[in-house]
């Protein structure tokens, strides 16, 4: 569970904010657009922490109220900072760079301003198996795991702890491949050795690519589809658009580093598939990490020619591909009838709880 920030003591700064006068903040990165965009749609005041020299699109957007500039991002957990957070009666949402930079050590024991969502989901996100055990438990369709690349018998895709982006994955279909590919990564300085150590091997399921972004309301108990998006990434997608015979004449390891989005719809026969996925993982992370999802979470899915979806990764946060929707997605407008963003969508719930005067039930 949270770490020395305690939830008691969030709770208690949050007694102390002027709730007329709520900021919704974020790191400049990311989601950060849409995030402080649906804020403003909503009337509230809006904040980024940015590194020096990356203020530009928010100025040019002009989606942000008040600049708080750092020399590099991890200075948002500095006590300088917080306190200008916690001035201005903040409320952070958390996205993957906000993670990745601060670092979930210090978002989980340093950071003592208000959050959007459950900060202790953060953790069951990062550790492969902590994320295995959340769609285990629930019962979603999940790629088979190897334990040692000494098993590895056919192709397999292998990743690393963390939020990075699709970096330093690949896959392989043999031990040797593996190290291989292994000693290669090592010497552009995308791996050490403790990563090596914490590997995820699975197999690779051929299929359609569908990273599928829901909301659950834990003030109304529901879960919503929020939109879909699949990726671009290098320089897989670079390379596929080769001659096959061109391919096999360069020595090339592709990598999966995601470069942007784009929007995308499901056979509409596959909704129940998706809407039941939804709601296996907010019951199963309420039962092994209260509230639970608490928010944006992404599933990030391959459809096979069995037209079975299956969940290779989960995000439980908002997730990159939400920028495809800042205006609507297909879905969030089936849901509630007008344009409707991931990062309005949060900050309808806020606003909702401050209405009921539930704030205690989304911030951590």
């Amino acid at each position: 569970m949270m770490g020395e920030v305690k939830k008691e003591d969030i709770l208690e700064i949050l007694k102390n904010y002027d709730k007329e006068n709520i900021t919704i903040a974020t790191l400049g990165s990311h989601t950060s657009l849409h995030i402080l965009r649906g804020a403003k749609d909503e009337g509230f005041r809006t904040a980024v922490v940015c590194e020096k020299g990356r203020e530009v699109p928010y100025q040019r957007f002009d989606v942000a109220d008040e600049y708080i500039i750092v020399d590099q991002f991890k200075d948002i957990v500095n006590e300088d900072v917080q306190q200008q957070l916690r001035d201005m009666n903040a409320i952070v949402v958390p996205h993957g760079s906000f993670v990745a930079y601060a670092g979930l050590d210090n978002v989980e024991d340093k950071f003592n301003v208000p959050m959007f969502g459950n900060r202790d989901i953060l953790r069951w996100e990062a550790e492969r198996d902590k994320e295995r055990q959340l769609l285990v438990d629930g019962e979603v369709r999940i790629p088979f795991k190897y334990d040692s690349p000494a098993d590895i018998d056919r192709p397999v895709m292998v990743k690393f702890p963390g939020a990075r982006g699709g970096r330093g994955y690949f896959v392989a279909s043999s031990p040797e491949e593996f190290d291989k590919k292994i000693d290669a990564m090592k010497e552009r300085g995308w791996l050490e050795d403790k990563d090596v150590a914490n590997a995820h091997i699975e197999e690779y399921v051929s299929g359609c690519n569908y990273c599928i972004h829901y909301f659950y309301s834990a003030l109304d108990d529901k879960v919503e589809v929020m939109g879909m998006d699949t990726r671009y990434e290098s320089s897989i997608d670079g390379y596929v658009r080769m001659p096959a015979k061109d391919q096999l004449d360069i020595d090339l390891s592709p990598s999966y580093v995601v470069t942007g989005n784009h929007p995308a719809v499901i056979r509409e026969s596959l909704l129940p598939q998706v809407f039941e996925m939804g709601d296996k993982l907010v019951e199963s992370a309420k039962k092994l990490v209260a509230p639970g999802m608490n928010g944006p979470f992404c599933m990030q899915t391959l459809v096979n020619d069995n037209l079975e979806v299956i969940c290779f990764e989960i995000s439980a946060r908002t997730d990159g591909g939400t920028n495809t929707f800042m205006d609507s997605s297909p879905y969030s407008y089936l849901t509630h009838g007008k344009p409707m963003s991931m990062g309005r969508r949060i900050s309808v719930e806020i606003k909702k709880a401050l209405e009921r005067d539930e704030l205690e039930k989304i911030i951590t």
